[in-house]
């Protein structure tokens, strides 16, 4: 059983460690973007180095006090909220921000947990490289938060997940040992990979307090297009045409629905819409290419063969700098505007790429036998990854539906499972999705799980509840 923060043990903690590191407990840390779950309370702690990461862990540990990591906040699955049980210590790295080194040569750089998303690809930027990790909430989440949850974004299809750019880890484990695995080395056969294991355990099995992170070099050109597709099935034809004729040089292959645009005129207008009337589904493709190969042109090839095979009716193809920028600020708008919609159930969910038209023709009728809603469908097509979120008729709001809001999860689950899918695809479990990964999870790899969590962390003490039930 864990035991709340007292006063005796924020007493020896502040006889162990530097007063910088205690911090007042505001709201910002016992709150989620969603709204879902709030803290209950605890003892904030801003750690500045891991050697006092670890000493908290040892305390913690032998007092059995749960730690809850928070990185930016920036989570959607409530990973960074307790909302029930002792009062933990919330562990922030926000004083460990520091670029460590960067080797151009190697096209490493080696950054602290604490840093944020931004930081680090200005870090890069500036010595002539590009960490090409790209998130709507990169100003504010920090790579320890990054790495925990295996976050993706919107460039997986060519560089891959926070896991393929890491090639390190200084991590903190639950007994307060310090993992010193910071080797800038892409072989390094000798034994269990324990930095693959700390990366996506959202903080379960440690405290990530520093990464090695793997950059690529700055594409001499770049350039994006809009294209109306006819569907679905249109829009993976015109990917696969797209690498055919571009090859690496695609960095990311967006799929949007028209609701999408129409959530965005109902909520953000100062978001400048590209389409006078938007068509019903559209990609957004951006290049990134070498210095001898022109993007409006290559996407102008593009357009006309697709145009030709019937994939695609109408396109926009940036001609800037600052035009590619906006519609890329048009895609990453689109999760603020949900927001301000207000969705009833919200699904980040993964299906084989061949799979993604018939979810999408399925889901449809299948939530409409529960009700009648609005859905919005978009994501990075060129991975499998999809957000499916179903939003309320306009005039309703979520609070009407709120008894639906279990068997619409279920419905969607329930098709992804079917189809070979994942109900969490970039997000991670964190709290809202213990009982998904217990519906739908492998068997034998849940047994697994439960064993290394129980091997390493036999108090329960890191991040209780998170990806696996605490034990009662």
């Amino acid at each position: 059983m864990l035991t709340p923060v007292t006063e005796a043990f924020a007493a020896d903690l502040r006889a162990r460690l530097p007063e910088a590191c205690f911090r007042e407990l505001t709201p910002a840390y016992l709150e989620e973007p969603r709204g879902r779950y709030r803290g209950q309370g605890g003892l904030l702690l801003a750690p500045g180095a891991a050697e006092e990461v670890a000493e908290i862990v040892r305390a913690c540990a032998a007092a059995r006090v749960g730690i809850v990591p928070y990185g930016g906040g920036t989570g959607l699955v409530g990973g960074q909220v307790m909302a029930e049980g002792p009062a933990p210590v919330i562990l922030t790295l926000e004083r460990m921000r520091a670029i460590r080194a960067v080797h151009p040569a190697e096209n490493v750089l080696i950054a602290e947990a604490g840093a944020i998303l931004a930081e680090v690809q200005a870090a890069a930027g500036a010595a002539g490289r590009l960490f090409p990790l790209s998130l709507a909430s990169e100003g504010s989440a920090r790579i320890g938060g990054v790495l925990a949850t295996n976050a993706g974004g919107v460039n997986v299809l060519r560089y891959g997940n926070a896991r393929d750019l890491c090639l390190g880890i200084e991590a903190v484990l639950p007994d307060g040992s310090v993992l010193h695995g910071l080797k800038r080395l892409r072989k390094d056969n000798t034994g269990y990979d324990l930095r693959h294991l700390l990366i996506g355990a959202e903080g379960t099995l440690g405290v990530i307090t520093a990464a090695a992170l793997r950059l690529a070099p700055i594409p001499a050109r770049t350039g994006a297009a809009l294209m109306a597709v006819e569907g679905p099935q249109a829009a993976l034809e015109l990917l696969a045409l797209a690498q055919g004729r571009i090859g690496e040089g695609v960095s990311a292959f967006e799929l949007m629905h028209r609701q999408g645009f129409d959530f965005l005129a109902e909520t953000m207008p100062e978001v400048r819409l590209p389409w006078a009337r938007a068509p019903e589904w559209c990609v957004l493709i951006d290049l990134g290419l070498g210095a001898g190969q022109d993007p409006a042109l290559t996407l102008e090839g593009l357009f006309a063969e697709a145009a030709e095979a019937g994939l695609v009716s109408d396109g926009l193809i940036a001609q800037s700098e600052g035009q590619r920028a906006a519609f890329w600020s048009v895609r990453e708008s689109l999760p603020l505007a949900n927001r301000r919609i207000g969705a009833i159930s919200s699904h980040d969910i993964s299906v084989p790429l061949s799979a993604i038209p018939e979810f999408i023709a399925r889901a449809g009728p299948a939530l409409a036998r529960i009700g009648q809603f609005r859905i919005n469908c978009f994501g990075h097509v060129g991975d499998g990854n999809l957000h499916y979120n179903v939003f309320p008729l306009p005039g309703e709001t979520r609070a009407d539906h709120e008894g639906r809001r279990v068997a619409i999860k279920a419905c969607v689950h329930d098709l992804v499972d079917a189809l070979g899918g994942s109900v969490s695809a970039e997000h991670g479990v964190g709290r809202l999705k213990v009982d998904d990964l217990e519906r739908y999870g492998d068997p034998a790899k849940l047994a697994a799980m439960r064993a290394i969590k129980a091997a390493l962390d036999p108090a329960g003490i890191m991040n209780p509840g998170v990806i696996l039930r605490a034990p009662a």
